[in-house]
């Protein structure tokens, strides 16, 4: 799929591929069209049969809802995306709409004003969440607007669209898979039959690969396939595409209830569910189309999945796996820094280079499957773009003065890591000093805390930011989400942002969540330090069970760009406390050069 156009082509691409959605849009009589960043698994990676809003902007970005008229096009994207979407949107004849985040809803009050009461607006219902759809319905209803979901325009355009990925389904086998697909079984349907539900639908791909110890390599990054399952009280159906479970595979599932079903044919079985069903859902991770495709006599009970819960809470076991992937992981780190500050100035490292020689270290590790997201390696101005991605053809090369910012993960069979740490290169600045001090006491400040069991998550965002609020400054993401195991990187249900703090957010002992907040100043530097925790029993003395975190991320933090007068005491008591942790837990996996790097970066304040 040609995802990155040169220069010279995009534009004459982008727009002959508008003019072909708009000439199928007049055919339909559609006024617009809503092209969101989504898949019939509502993912934040899409396969590539799915990346077509990527496909008709040029925008690369996780994130962002295209919407087209027979006269406009906007890109809606947060400030995450910013600077890129202006680079990449340049002469397409598309416009970005800047809005205030991720969950921001502002392209259907645009479409509202935009389109007339008795035209349509068309959406593919096979990639809308129905959450999504309602409230888009709601809004364009009251306008006197149609909404059509019937179509896809895609179909039409695309002559050359991706097929269904095809890669085999293998098993997440023991030791690592702790709990038996049989037994996640039983507590799934347990959860069923206190929400008096005979059926449960599931679609998510992190959900079904936990429900059923299953893994494959359908999306980049993320150890899953694509997708549905149907459970019973007594039986279960896994709907997928032929050849991609094979004969043995296909067996242990039967032996646990599990049929295999092609994967165009879950809307059919949907259909004909027994009359008066009740089916248990859950609207955030369910498509419009899937909805619809219940029998009307259905009786729906909307609920978060119970999957989503249990995988969210790792047992003492897995938390066992995870701590030796983060030592593996710190290891490969040790052994990439090593290398880098030895070849600094040297030989030519440019941002790509920094993301290969981390991936090859890694590699050597013992469980390592893949990477867990594309690597950022922004250097200077680049580390201000916090979902930057280096290109050969434009990336920076590492010398001169400044700072490197380095957000990369791994995904292990034990445990999936994210970590970023930011570098100084050659001279550093007073400013520089300053914001990263900054954040590395708002880093402090929440790895530190402790909090109600139950906390809604949204409500310790601002623990990490009172650092720097203090300072006058802020960042426009949130400050942690939620991580698998051996799963998606960014996973539910709790969330550390400032988003809103639903039921389902609450922190529950388990839980492994990222603490990364950031300073960004445009076309200068980036700063984010990043370590993930886990929630543990903090005790209790007369007002309820108390949280606080782990800090399972095992790397140096490097102290030569601290601000040594703006720490306190418990702060370097901290910081030398978790080195010597990193000593220890690292020292015995790495030998020679890494091991002298690490020494070095571990010496206490």
């Amino acid at each position: 799929m040609d995802t990155t156009l040169s220069n010279t082509l995009t534009n004459t691409v982008i727009q002959a591929r508008l003019s072909a959605l708009r000439a199928a849009m007049q055919s339909q009589k559609i006024s617009a069209v809503l092209v969101p960043s989504s898949d019939p698994h509502l993912s934040e990676y899409l396969p590539e049969r799915w990346q077509s809003r990527e496909w008709l902007s040029n925008f690369t970005g996780s994130m962002g809802t295209l919407v087209v008229t027979a006269t406009e096009a906007h890109l809606f994207a947060d400030s995450r995306y910013w600077l890129q979407a202006e680079t990449e949107l340049a002469g397409t004849g598309i416009a970005l709409f800047k809005i205030k985040s991720g969950v921001s809803a502002e392209h259907i009050d645009w479409l509202a004003n935009a389109v007339a009461a008795g035209q349509s607006v068309a959406v593919d219902g096979a990639i809308i969440g129905l959450g999504a759809y309602r409230a888009l319905a709601a809004t364009l209803s009251a306008r006197g607007i149609v909404l059509r979901t019937d179509i896809d325009l895609m179909r039409d355009i695309w002559p050359d669209r991706p097929t269904l990925p095809v890669s085999p389904i293998h098993q997440h086998a023991a030791p690592y898979a702790v709990k038996s697909r049989a037994d996640k079984l039983a507590a799934t349907r347990s959860a069923m039959r206190d929400a008096g539900a005979q059926w449960h639908v599931l679609s998510t791909l992190d959900d079904i690969g936990y429900l059923l110890n299953l893994r494959g390599s359908d999306v980049d990054f993320n150890p899953v396939f694509v997708s549905h399952a149907l459970v019973g009280l007594d039986s279960a159906t896994l709907f997928v595409e032929a050849g991609k479970v094979d004969a043995e595979l296909k067996a242990a599932l039967a032996a646990d209830g599990i049929a295999v079903t092609a994967y165009g044919e879950f809307g059919r079985h949907l259909n004909t569910l027994p009359a008066g069903s009740t089916v248990l859902l859950d609207p955030r991770r369910v498509t419009h189309q899937t909805f619809q495709s219940l029998p009307r006599a259905a009786h729906v009970v909307e609920a978060i999945n119970p999957t989503t819960f249990a995988k969210s809470r790792k047992s003492a076991p897995e938390a066992e796996f995870v701590r030796a992937a983060m030592d593996q992981d710190g290891a490969a780190m040790c052994e990439f820094y090593a290398w880098f500050e030895s070849a600094l100035g040297k030989e030519k490292i440019t941002e790509v280079t920094v993301d290969e020689r981390l991936t090859a270290a890694r590699e050597k590790r013992p469980g390592f499957y893949c990477r867990s997201f594309a690597t950022i390696a922004g250097f200077n101005a680049n580390g201000a773009l916090n979902h930057y991605r280096a290109k050969p053809s434009t990336c920076a090369t590492i010398e001169g003065d400044g700072l490197l910012l380095i957000d990369s993960g791994g995904q292990y069979l034990g445990g999936t890591t994210d970590i970023t740490r930011v570098w100084p290169i050659g001279k550093t600045t007073a400013a520089h000093r300053r914001d990263y001090t900054l954040v590395l006491k708002g880093t402090i400040a929440l790895s530190v805390a402790k909090f109600p069991s139950g906390t809604r998550s949204p409500y310790l965002d601002a623990i990490a930011r009172a650092p720097i609020w203090a300072a006058l400054c802020n960042y426009g993401h949130g400050t942690g989400h939620g991580v698998g195991y051996f799963m998606n990187v960014h996973e539910g249900p709790q969330t550390l942002s400032q988003a809103m703090p639903e039921p389902h957010t609450a922190m529950e002992e388990g839980m492994i969540t990222s603490i990364e907040p950031g300073l960004y100043r445009d076309g200068q530097w980036g700063i984010r330090v990043e370590n993930l925790v886990l929630n543990v029993p903090a005790g209790s003395a007369g007002f309820g069970e108390f949280l606080q975190f782990e800090t399972l991320t095992m790397c140096p933090i490097d102290t030569r760009l601290i601000e040594r007068s703006l720490m306190r005491e418990d702060e370097i008591a901290w910081l030398n406390a978790y080195h010597t942790e990193v000593l220890r837990r690292l020292s015995p996996l790495v030998t020679g050069d890494a091991k002298a790097w690490l020494e070095a970066r571990t010496q206490a304040l």
